[in-house]
């Protein structure tokens, strides 16, 4: 029975890509940003070859060992570095025209609609941070009941409620309407329910947040195994991201925590096929919060971690790790995504380790997952087995 296990460290990048500077993210490294905390320590994914990558310069804190890995540096050619566009290039989408973003916020005739369907006004409409936005203003939401709606240098839409204002269900429906509207030229990638509680000065956001995401536009990975029976379990926010699409059976979780737990109890489950693991918290928590150590802490627990993972994994398993961009925590210029390489790693019993140089294209390890099925892929990407 063949299984593979795809965990996305959400944001890991490892250095920046030849047209960064493009983007705004000239000098930006996630793995050597926070390689230089005093928190961080990998020597199980340094075992496996991390650092070995090309390109990737972090001192070794091990003497010289052969990886016990498959090893890859993966590039990403689509155009953009958020969540959405990552991913469906993992599953085999190499998007040539970005999602639209909102640097000067959304258009009045988008808004109008929006107010119109849910019957409610519009607070901020501007690019901002998550956390700064509902302490500006949460006070004006909770007096008035108006949505606070704001974006990022992502295509996202993101509408932040207080819980006791905007029950957390009408919140939902309140982004379907928005992924209603938001189709076509201003498809954006995620509609975000962000709900908070607290009160005045000490607003926070819960962890029912929601995304909804606009529809893959052509066939992937997941398609292909569930259209060829195969098990697509989809383990975080992954069920989102492909907004159900291909998937068979997917679990949410709250934090990466639960996200490794929820991993470790479906290794001792019977499927064939993938399961597909989003960590978020390096992103949410610590990328877009400048939080070097936080996003070291959080990466040396999946470290730890690690021998669980594998000591669980049977003959014919393979376990797949990699990224869908960067969110450099030490490039104080910006908080947003950054477009970086992402590391590939592929292990398993019968895995022969190679290092395999750089990619051409994320869309590689859905090829290779394929491959591994005895599928051959409808999308661009070669496979690395």
């Amino acid at each position: 029975m063949k299984r593979v296990f795809l965990i996305v460290l959400d944001s890991f990048g490892i250095g920046e890509m030849p047209d960064a500077g493009y983007y705004g993210d000239k000098g930006t490294n996630t793995l050597a940003s926070v390689s230089g905390s005093p928190c961080f320590h990998m020597p199980n994914m340094e075992k496996l070859g991390l650092f070995d990558i090309e390109g990737v310069k972090v001192e070794k804190m091990r003497e010289k060992i052969p990886h016990t890995a498959v090893i890859a540096r993966m590039k990403e050619a689509s155009k953009g570095k958020d969540t959405t566009t990552g991913h469906w290039e993992i599953a085999g989408i190499c998007s040539q025209n970005p999602l639209p973003t909102y640097p000067n916020g959304f258009p009045e005739k988008i808004l109008a609609e929006f107010k119109k369907k849910t019957g409610r006004g519009v607070l901020c409409n501007k690019p901002y941070s998550g956390t700064e936005v509902i302490k500006d203003f949460g006070d004006a939401h909770r007096k008035s009941g108006d949505l606070i709606v704001y974006t990022s240098a992502d295509s996202v839409f993101q509408i932040a409620a207080h819980e006791s204002v905007v029950p957390v269900e009408t919140l939902y429906e309140y982004c379907r309407i928005a992924r209603e509207i938001l189709q076509g030229e201003n498809g954006v990638g995620r509609v975000i329910a962000r709900p908070f509680t607290g009160e005045s000065g000490a607003y926070k956001r819960t962890e029912r947040r929601h995304d909804f995401s606009l529809m893959p536009p052509s066939v992937t990975m997941l398609d292909q195994l569930k259209e060829n029976g195969y098990d697509v379990v989809a383990v975080g926010k992954i069920n989102d991201i492909f907004a159900g699409k291909g998937i068979t059976e997917h679990t949410y979780t709250k934090n990466n925590q639960e996200g490794i737990e929820k991993t470790l109890d479906y290794f001792d489950k019977a499927f064939e096929g993938l399961c597909f693991i989003n960590l978020v918290d390096y992103d949410m928590l610590y990328g877009h919060r400048n939080d070097i150590d936080g996003y070291a802490k959080a990466l040396t627990y999946f470290d730890a971690k690690l021998p669980l993972l594998m000591a669980k994994m049977r003959e014919d398993d393979v376990l797949m790790i990699t990224a869908d961009h960067g969110c450099d925590p030490g490039y104080t210029v910006s908080t947003d995504h950054s477009r970086e390489y992402t590391p590939f790693i592929m292990y398993g019993k019968k895995i022969v380790p190679a290092n395999l140089g750089t990619r051409d294209t994320f869309a590689d390890i859905g090829a290779t997952v394929l491959d591994y099925f005895g599928i051959t892929p409808q999308f661009q990407g070669k496979s690395m087995l």
